[in-house]
């Protein structure tokens, strides 16, 4: 894995965490540039399940499996587009919540997947 680009994915994922939560502080739902915001973390997680397939095709293999390590990469690049289709449901302050917690969860999920690959 590049380890710029999971240090990328994990800070833009805070970053965004960080927003929708002031949003929601503020009782706002998510708005546009939320989602603009959104799918420029769904774009890294996208370019890193690329390299992360990539890689496995060239023969390398992550220290703790192939197979936990692709499961990661899944639920990584599903995580905040999850949320966000749920923000949408829930047009309240909640649904702002619901994308700030998906932000932490794939920051965790970027740590989680370092481990993976370097063992």
């Amino acid at each position: 894995m590049l380890d710029a680009l999971t240090l990328a994915t994990g800070v833009a994922a805070l970053l965004l965490a960080a927003w929708c939560g002031w949003a929601a502080y503020r009782d706002q739902p998510t708005k546009d540039w939320h989602f603009i915001g959104m799918a420029v973390v769904t774009l890294l997680t996208l370019v890193q399940l690329v390299v992360g397939i990539v890689q496995l095709a060239r023969g390398e293999e992550p220290e703790q499996g192939t197979v936990i390590f692709v499961a990661y990469l899944l639920g990584s690049f599903a995580c905040v587009p999850a949320a966000g289709f749920m923000s949408l449901a829930e047009r309240t302050r909640w649904g702002s919540i619901t994308v700030a917690a998906s932000g932490v969860v794939l920051a965790v999920l970027e740590v989680r997947l370092h481990d993976i690959w370097k063992g």
